[in-house]
């Protein structure tokens, strides 16, 4: 019985979504399942070569498709970035089975002023200027560069090129951000007996090979630059103000989400283990990172998504910036804007969320002189109900459930695809106190 209701469900999502079939044989959509492969015909990629856009499907020519394979399909097209609509259509030309992708490109370049609000600290406001350049040889690359002013001003600039050698599957991301930034560990400040900066620098270059489509590993290489201005140890680790060392990481990825923006079906993964100073310097410690995370649907338009991260550290000297910190990338909603710190982190989230609008695309080409490909959008607009968990500990400290702080609420989140989303959350810690969450991006 369930299985036909997802099954109807996603029959009526795809009529919705595919442009009608310009077809010689007048076939209705619901006869045409399974439909076995026979071609495939992209259109609408203009600047996008379409090896980009068949290297992340899931079949070839002479597989059976479903509604569900379609869709999934569709999603991963989606998670490109590239497209403000993407249709997919199974049609049946002269007793051809074609599949046919019908695409909408966005617009890829955003020179974009920008106001952020820095640890959700409304007192801690950076703004400048946001540079991104996408898909500018039709290869799905990308250029980004960021001049901030304000809190922790900095510049960063990165290219990340994900066919770097013909259609090989090997990528690369190259790139260096400097920045005056603000210390983040309150055991830092308390020890320096104020709040204080430091100048960081980190050019870094990362290789890695796609295998059988899920798979990523790579290995990535950095230089790292902290400059305090007095001296204290533990805020540094060298023995002096400056700290200077290499870094070398290794990493492993595995994703088989449907959509990356607003997955619904799926599993992420992703470890590494990164070497840092290697005693060069007096410095020599190590960092450990694991993520799981797993997204399925329970029952008709009911979805779920659970995660668990943590973070390790190793070593003699561990200096307060690379502290593993509750409250900065990873957040407890409940503390969402409160940091502990520890040598190491656990941290777990589960969320159930449900659409109120599943889909709409909206096409505003009758708005003048805006290039049309800025006026494509496609528009979603769930609601969830989360809880999250995670504690922080040091070298001398054990595991144990009551260190945990805990945090639960709903939510609504809004979609605006492909360039972001918005969430707006009502959570309360374990203690029964409760604030508002103000975000953008989804949770995990």
């Amino acid at each position: 019985m369930i299985q036909n209701l997802k099954r109807f469900c996603l029959y009526i999502f795809i009529l919705s979504a595919v442009t009608p079939a310009q077809s010689t044989d007048s076939v209705s959509i619901q006869n045409l399942y399974p439909f076995i492969v026979d071609s495939i015909r992209i259109v609408g990629n203009d600047q996008t070569e379409e090896f980009i856009i068949t290297r992340e499907l899931t079949f070839s020519i002479g597989d059976t498709l479903t509604p569900e394979i379609i869709f999934y399909n569709r999603e991963r097209i989606y998670s490109l970035g590239l497209f403000a609509h993407v249709y997919v259509n199974p049609l049946i030309e002269k007793s051809v089975n074609i599949l046919e992708i019908k695409l909408e490109e966005r617009w890829y370049i955003y020179p974009i002023p920008f106001v952020n609000i820095k640890e959700r600290d409304w007192k801690k406001l950076s703004y400048g200027i946001f540079l991104r350049i996408d898909n500018f040889r039709g290869r799905n690359e990308q250029i980004n560069a960021i001049t901030a002013f304000g809190y922790d001003p900095s510049f960063a600039l990165n290219y990340y090129n994900p066919n770097l050698i013909g259609k090989e599957d090997f990528f690369l991301r190259v790139g260096f951000v400097y920045s005056n930034v603000n210390n983040k560990s309150p055991s830092a400040e308390i020890l320096y007996g104020e709040p204080f900066k430091q100048k960081f620098f980190r050019p870094y270059l990362l290789f890695g090979k796609r295998l059988l489509l899920f798979h990523k590993f790579y290995a990535a290489a950095a230089y790292n630059y902290y400059e305090t201005d007095k001296f204290f140890e533990g805020i540094n680790v060298s023995g002096q103000r400056i700290d200077r060392f290499p870094e070398l990481q290794l990493g492993y990825e595995f994703d088989s989400r449907d959509l990356v923006q607003f997955p619904r079906e799926g599993i992420f993964t992703q470890a590494s283990y990164s070497f840092k100073g290697m005693n060069i310097n007096s410095i020599n410690y190590q960092v450990a990172r694991f993520d799981f995370r797993e997204y399925r649907n329970i029952v008709g338009q009911l979805f779920s998504k659970w995660r668990f991260s943590a973070r390790f550290t190793s070593g003699d000297k561990i200096p307060f910036y690379d502290y593993s910190i509750l409250g900065l990338d990873e957040r407890i909603r409940g503390y969402f804007t409160r940091k502990t710190e520890g040598n190491h982190f656990y941290f777990t989230s589960l969320e159930f969320f449900y659409p109120i609008i599943e889909e709409l695309n909206i096409d505003l080409d009758f708005i003048p002189v805006i290039p049309k490909q800025l006026l494509k959008y496609r528009l979603a607009l769930y609601t969830q109900l989360f809880g999250d968990a995670g504690t922080t500990l040091y070298k001398n400290q054990s595991l144990s459930i009551n260190r945990f702080k805990s945090g639960y609420g709903l939510g609504l989140t809004f979609l605006v695809l492909p360039y972001n989303l918005l969430r707006i959350e009502y959570a309360f810690d374990n203690f029964g106190k409760t604030e508002w969450v103000f975000d953008l991006g989804v949770a995990f």
